[in-house]
Parts: C-alpha cells; structure tokens; sequence
C-alpha cells in the first residue's frame, strides 16, 4: 500500500499534464525593406528546445505546453536579431502576424565593399531573396566569398557571363541589347539605395521574369520601402578610386502620401593601383513615391551617375619583366601631367516610372516605364603615315630582334638570326621612354617655320598625322512591363508578365583633340583610290574636333516578351513550373557609304526576325524543419546578340550566314541544412550552351593562300564563331558553424569544369578583298578543334576557409584564406583550324608540323593557382542617439603577386611563324595578361541619424 500510493500519485500528476492543451504560436517574417517573406529564420522560445524554421512563404507555427511570459528570439544571418515578448495562455491561439526584420549595418558595410570588386572591376560591363529557395545571395556563405573573397581574381559563378542572367530595376530589364550584359556603370556609385534586392541563383524561380541559367537579379527603388533616415559615409582605398562620398537621406512614408528618397556620391583618383589609371565619377539618385489610395501608389526614380576612368593595358611577360605588374602602356607625361590616351566614359542618365496596384489581399498588378539615353565612349590614339605610339608596340620590344629568323629557304624554314646587337638597342629605348610620348606627337602634327637663313624659328599647325578620338555609342533606349501576381488558391500562386524593349544605337568614331593639328583626312592609308573614303558621299573630308569619320552607323532592336508562371505550396512539397516567348529584330542603317563596301553599307539592312521559346519547374522537398531537397531545370532558347548578328557592323550590312538562335540548358540540385548553429548547402549544376555565335577582330600575318590569287597572306580581320557549345558543370559548398556565440568559421568551396563541347565553324571576313563583285568576302576556314579546351577568364576551382570573432562590445574581425585554381588564358581559335598548318606560300602542310609539335604549341596555358589572405573588421558605436560604423578591409594581405586572365595573341596565325617565335626563346608575341591588384585596403566611416 505504502508502495502503490506514490505510484497512484504519479499516474494522477501525469494525466493532468498531458490533459493540458498544447497553445500554436504563428507568425510570417518579412524583409522590412522588401517585404519579401524570409525563409529558414530561427525562431526559438529562450532557455528552451523549442525551435523553428520559418518555410518558404516566410511563416512559422509550433505548438507549446509553456505558460505565461516568454520570449521569442528571430534569428537571420544579415539581419539583426528581434525578441518578442509573448504572454502564452492556456488553449489558446496566438497568432503573431507579420514581423519585419532589418538588415545589419556591418552586413551592408560588406556589400559597399563588394560593390567595388564586382561592378568597378568589370571591362565591359559584370543576390536578394528568391521565392523558392534558400540561396540568400550575401546571406549565404558561398555567395559572399564569390563576391568579396574571390571577386579580386575575378571569379564568375558556374563560369557563366553576365548576359546569362537578367536584372531588373522595379521590373524592368536593363541588359543591354548590344551584348546582352548589364551596363553596371549606369548605376555606379549609388550602393546606398540599391540593397533593396531579390536575386534567384540559377534557374531557380522570380516573380518578376523568367530570367537566365545563371539567375534573376530584381532591385527595387519604391521610395516607401526605404527606412527613414540620413546615411553619411566616407571611404578610402587604394584600388581603381582613392576616395568616395556618399549621402542618403530618406523620408519614409508622409501623412499626407508621399515619401522620397535622395541620394549623391563622389568616386575620384588622379591614379588608381596601376600606372596612369585616373577616376573620376559623380552619382546622383532621386525616388518620389505618391499613394493615391491605399491600394494605388506612383513612383518616379531617376538617376545619373556619369564616370570616366583610365584603362590598363594587358602585357606580355617580356613588358612586364622590364617593368613591374602595375605598368600601363597607355598613358605618358603632358606638361608635367599624366594623361591616359584611353578614356571609358558612361554618361546615361535613367528615368522610370512604375503604378503600383493592389487590386485585393492576394493579387497586386504593378506596371512600369523607363527611359535611357547618352553616351559610352572609348577613347584611342589613330594614326596616318606615322609609326604607332605605343610605347610596348612589338617592333620596339627587345625580341622583335632578338627572335628573327632568316626568309623560308623554298619549302623549309630560313635559319635563325637573331640580332641582338639591336635587340639591346630596343631594351635601352624601350626602358627610357616606357610611356606614350604627347610631345612627339604633337610636334608630328606640326611643320617647321624656317627664317632666310634656314633656321627653325617656330612651328605652325598642319595636317594631324595622330588624332585622339573615341569610339562612341549614342543609345536610347524605351521600355515597358507589367507585372500581374495573384494567389489563386490558398496553395497555387500565379505570377505573369509581359515587356517591351527597343533600342536606337547610334555608333560613330569622333574626334576629340586633333593634338596640335589643323586637320585629319577621313581615309584609310591602308588602301587606294575609292577603297580608301569612309562616306562615298562625302569623299576626302578633313575632320576636326567633334567631327564623326571612319564609320558612322546605327542599329535597332526591338524585343517583346512575357511569361507565366505557377507556384504550388503544400505541406511536403513546393514546386513550380514557368514558360516564356520572346519575338526580337534587328537592323542595322548605315550612314556612311563605305569605299570598301559601296553597295551594302548605306541605307537600312533587311530585318532580322527571331522566336523564342523557355520552359523550366523546379521542386522543393521539404524532409524535415532543418532540412531541404532543391531541384531546378530550364530549358530555352535565345536569341544571338546585336554584336553577333552583324559581324563587320562598322563598315557593312553584311549578316552572319543562317545565323540561328541558341539554345540554353540548366539542371541544379541543393541538399540544405539549417539549424541554430550549423547552416549548410550543397549544391551540384550542369549548365549547357549550344549554338552560340561570337565574333572578334585582330590582325593576322600568313593567314591567306598566296596560291589561291591573294596578294598578301596578312590581313585585318573579322572572326565569326558558329555552332559554338559550351559545358559547364560543378557543385558548390556553403558551410557555416557557430561555434560559440562569439565566435564562427565558415567554408565555401567552388569546384567546376567549364569547356567547349564542339568544334565551332570559323568565318574571316577580309576587307581588302571586298569588290563590285565581291560584296562580303568571307572565307570559310573549316571547323576549330576547341573540344574539350577550357572556357577563359575565370578560376574554375575555389576554396575559402574564414574565422570571424564578434565581440559583445560591438566590434569584429575575420580573417579569410582562398585558394583559387584552374584559371586558363583564351586561345585562338584560327590557330585550331587545319589552315594553321598549311604553308600560305605553297598551299601544302609546313614540313617540320609534326602532330606531337602541333600539341605542344596549341596547349593551353593554365594560370598559376592563387592563394589569398584577406582581413576584414569593424566596430560599431552609439553616440547621442545616432549609429557611427566604422569599416576595414584588407585584402590580398601576403601582396602576391597574380594573373587574372590573359589570351593569346592571334597575330601568328600559321605553324611557322607561331613555331619560330615560340623556339627563339624570346617570343615577340607572347600571351598578353592582366594582372590583379596586390596589397590594397579599404575603410570606411559611415553615421547613420
């Protein structure tokens, strides 16, 4: 009895706690700028188990036993931390609605600096939440080392091109039409009010576009998202810019309905890190949003952020053994100044008007309109009857000699002579003027005034034999959308939209400064008579400054598109499936009736009409609250680029022949885990590009068949690639531990393999054998073996370890390791062609082109693998109510010393010559690389009232 009383007891207590009816505590959590659902927050009940991740839609619900007061705990990388107080009662349900979070101040300190690695650092141009998937752009580890810790050897994610995604500006595509590739200039400088983002990794799905394989990017600038307050920042670096300042103020939303916000930057170095690279951009930004009701607003964004910098010029090992990585061939002293002969200037102001409408609770209709117009400018030295003014030109290298071999003795190759006695003399000029020389060519450009007796008494302006001018694109460019999203059901989401692009590109070379001249004769020295007129219709012009001459043309396009796409939503499983069609043409107006081609380069060409096709689903597998399954696929075709549909677009209306869409396959899987302290993704891709078509220009010497009737075997010349696949695949590792609560490593690793998958077909266009009778005179050179080469330009292999401490007291430090292999240079294609070892003299094979010489000369170069040590710090403080953030950065810490690309020059376009110059030892034309920088920092000092 005594035994069966407490066991009674027991049994009694038992049945009343499980008797207790369990309270559901629900919420959503949104991004506070966006308003975009955030997916896998933390939610925990403190000092307790209970934990939760928030699903796709943002929401969360558990069910608890626990009474009385307690406090939820959000947590979300990149976003500060938000507790709750929460009174619990019994059988009761709370539901908590929507909760904002706000992103943390460090984070964007980071994206500031990302900023500059990826969008100052692109030559010509190079994520925020996506709907489905856990890939949180900066928020992810491996997104935040391919853009900050591996951006500086400019990694590309899955190695694709920028054209390969879309980005969107409140819905509206800002990709150029020309290349396909967002202009990132256009919009530099303005970091500030561009956070707020929705990025889809992959073929992942966007509510706003169909998008690329390689993602969507959608920011938008809607003035009442933004949070109210004034941001101050100055910053100092060593890279393209040495100093920038930034303000930002926004007002947040009136009572009487409207809300602005205003934004003004200055970027400015007489010399960045490499020789002669000076900088100079301003920024403006302005978003007025008016709510006409409660359901209706209107919002007008505009901004203009005109820039201008100094290029760098590749070179070759030779140049940069005589001087150091940093040297730069385009640029010299003008009275005492630097002065950089190639000039990048962008100045396209951007206007757009979006209506954004919420027809109910679950269907919003938004559309918008935007327009472009201004200039993107390369400036560049011409020359008539005067010796090129590169300082690192290959006649006044040193191996210009010292490589010299004797004529062909009949069929085989003369011996080899070097001279080195002039070779010697080349280095000694070389090393005593290494720079452009200004004052030489302005003394060209000028004839002697001569007294009785003979003598020079002054000089007097005459015909310019060297010019500055740029090569200069006037683009305007319209645009509409409309964007349609609904809930169709509690579990069915349907997203639409539709857009309207057209584009008038003017293109011109113009004169900028004639350098002491009177005039430039707009004529090609290269040939006689009629061949030699730019315009027919105007012949023997003498240009001067503002002038346009040598080519003078435009081009239109005009691209409609829309797409459809549904999102299903279930307890297990979420899935979507989206569809797209396009409809592009093309035309190009030539303004100038061109010596070369007199009959098909005045007046318009016919137009060019494309369709296109995308499909593409993905599905998400929810296994558990911690654990996700992500797959996606697409599959569509796109249509070719202006620049690849007109190959020799300066001079004629010539296209590239049964020029074909091409088509763009993706597949990706992600195994994610997250969980308080461990957060993992593991993804592998295959991405797959048929039919591409490319095109460059270079000058060749022993490309064409004396035996064929050709007069010289060099020639300037047009390449087209067609039937051009490429293959990429690899997976991707996110890893990220708490290891305490101070402090936290991190691991991403990159591993791919990126091709060519097929041998393209390799068009020359040569413009000295254009005629009456020959209109387009193109050569077929047969296929290219580039199977199996590798892509160029980016490490296909990376690896990144880091350690970062953050103290209670408000500050930081993190130190980062990176190892970055696997980057090859870009090869010639002609060089592949079975041309390549046809002797031009004779028209039979070089004897000495053995198969096992061929490989050795056609071998790729592998760039040396890079490691990195990158520093990265902060510390924040609260003085009088306002938030005074302090940000530093060191990168490439060891100053090592790297290759970031490089391509082989095309000039030695037959086994001989490429045979010889490679056996000299000192190889006229060697590969030509770029370099990246070394030892630089950055820091930052930003107050926020």
């Amino acid at each position: 009895m005594k035994t069966l009383c407490p066991k009674l007891f027991f049994l009694f207590y038992a049945s009343l706690l499980f008797a207790q009816k369990e309270t559901l505590i629900s919420g959503k959590i949104i991004d506070a700028k966006s308003q975009i659902p955030l997916i896998s927050v933390v939610v925990t009940i403190q000092n307790t188990n209970t934990m939760q991740l928030t699903s796709v839609d943002g929401k969360f619900q558990f069910k608890t036993n626990l009474q009385g007061n307690q406090l939820l705990l959000l947590h979300n990388k990149g976003y500060k931390d938000k507790l709750i107080s929460v009174q619990i009662l019994q059988d009761k349900l709370i539901d908590l609605g929507t909760i904002p979070l706000e992103e943390d101040d460090e984070i964007n300190q980071q994206a500031a600096v990302i900023s500059i690695l990826d969008n100052d650092l692109e030559e010509n141009n190079g994520g925020s939440e996506s709907t489905s998937g856990l890939l949180q752009a900066s928020k992810d580890a491996f997104q935040q080392a391919a853009a900050f810790n591996w951006g500086q050897a400019r990694f590309r994610v899955r190695g694709l091109d920028s054209q390969y995604a879309q980005l969107l500006m409140n819905g509206l595509t800002m990709n150029k039409a020309y290349d396909g590739r967002p202009q990132w200039g256009d919009w530099g400088g303005i970091n500030d009010v561009l956070r707020n983002q929705e990025i889809a990794i992959g073929s992942s799905p966007s509510d706003y576009a169909f998008g690329g394989i390689l993602g969507t990017q959608q920011i938008s600038t809607q003035a009442s998202t933004y949070k109210k307050g004034t941001r101050i920042s100055f910053s100092g670096t060593n890279t393209n810019y040495r100093g920038r300042a930034m303000v930002t103020y926004a007002s947040g939303m009136n009572e009487k309905g409207w809300a602005f916000v205003v934004s003004a930057g200055k970027r400015y170095a007489n010399e960045g890190y490499f020789e002669g690279t000076s900088y100079n951009a301003n920024s403006v930004f302005t978003s007025i949003e008016k709510k006409l009701t409660n359901r209706n607003s209107l919002n007008f964004t505009s901004f203009f952020t005109p820039n201008s910098r100094g290029k760098n010029s590749p070179n070759t090992d030779e140049v940069t053994a005589l001087t150091t990585t940093k040297y730069n061939s385009y640029w010299g002293f003008q009275n005492g100044q630097q002065r950089n002969s190639r000039i990048k200037t962008i100045e396209e102001p951007v206007f757009i008007l979006n209506d954004y409408f919420k027809i109910n609770a679950t269907t919003q209709l938004n559309w918008g309109a935007f327009y472009q117009f201004g200039k993107i400018s390369n400036s560049n030295i011409d020359y008539q009857h005067a010796n090129s003014p590169d300082p690192s030109y290959y006649r006044k290298m040193p191996s210009y000699f010292s490589s010299l071999y004797a004529k062909d003795e009949g069929e085989f190759s003369g011996a080899f002579t070097p001279d080195l006695a002039n070779a010697e003399l080349n280095k000694t000029l070389f090393l005593s003027q290494p720079q452009i020389n200004w004052e030489a060519m302005y003394q060209a450009n000028q004839n002697p005034i001569v007294d009785t007796n003979g003598k020079i008494t002054g000089f007097e302006p005459a015909q310019s034999k060297y010019i500055l001018y740029e090569d200069r694109t006037d683009d305007k460019t319209l645009g509409f959308n409309a964007l349609f999203n609904t809930e169709l059901t509690e579990n069915i989401r349907l997203n639409a939209g539709a857009s309207f692009n057209k584009l008038h590109s003017h293109n011109y070379q113009n004169v900028l400064d004639l350098l002491g001249g009177l005039y430039f004769e707009d004529i090609d020295v290269f040939y006689k008579g009629n061949q030699a007129q730019s315009d027919l219709n105007n012949p023997n012009r003498q240009v001067k400054v503002g002038d346009a001459y040598g080519y003078n043309f435009n081009l239109m396009s005009a691209k409609l598109e829309g797409f459809t796409q549904f999102q299903f939503r279930h307890k297990k499983v979420d899935f979507y499936l989206a569809q797209e069609f396009s409809s592009s043409t093309y035309q190009r107006e030539g303004l100038y009736k061109n010596g070369i081609y007199p009959t098909n380069s005045f007046g318009e060409s016919p137009i060019l009409h494309f369709e296109n096709f995308g499909f593409k689903g993905g599905l998400t597998w929810k296994l558990s609250g911690k654990q996700l399954l992500l797959f996606n696929g697409s599959h569509a075709s796109k249509a070719p680029n202006l620049k690849a549909v007109f190959p020799n677009s300066r001079l004629n209306n010539a296209v590239v022949d049964e020029i074909e869409s091409e088509t763009n396959s993706s597949l990706d899987a992600s195994y994610v885990y997250r969980s308080p302290k461990l957060k993992m993704r593991f993804t592998g891709y295959f991405n797959q590009i048929k039919n591409a078509t490319e095109t460059s220009f270079f000058y060749a010497e022993g490309i064409f068949d004396n035996g064929a009737g050709n007069n010289s075997t060099n020639a300037f010349v047009s390449q087209t690639l067609t039937h051009l696949d490429k293959k990429n695949w690899g997976t991707e590792l996110s890893f990220e531990y708490q290891i305490n609560p101070t402090l936290k490593t991190t691991l991403a690793a990159g591993f791919g393999e990126y091709i060519y998958a097929s041998n393209p077909n390799v068009i020359i266009t040569n413009d000295a054998k254009a005629s009456i009778e020959n209109t387009n005179p193109v050569f077929n050179f047969g296929t290219a073996a580039l199977k199996n080469y590798h892509q160029a330009g980016t490490p296909q292999q990376a690896y990144s370890l880091e350690l970062e401490y953050r103290n209670p007291k408000y500050w930081w430090l993190s130190a980062n390791m990176n190892y970055l292999t696997k980057n090859y240079i870009d090869i010639s294609p002609i060089a592949r062609t079975s041309v390549f070892f046809i002797n031009p003299a004779s028209g039979f094979p070089f004897p000495e082109a053995t198969e096992e010489r061929g490989r050795e000369l056609l071998k790729q170069e592998e760039l040396a693998p890079i490691l990195l040590l990158n520093l990265v710090g902060g510390k924040s403080w609260r003085i009088f109510k306002k938030n005074l953030n302090l940000f530093c950065s060191i990168n490439n810490l060891l100053d090592t010393s790297f290759k970031t690309g490089g391509y082989e020059q095309a000039r030695n376009a037959n086994f001989r010559q490429r045979d010889q110059d490679v056996t000299s030892g000192t190889p006229n034309f060697g590969n030509k690389y770029f370099y990246g920088y070394g030892r630089t920092y950055f820091v930052s000092l930003s107050i926020n009232f």
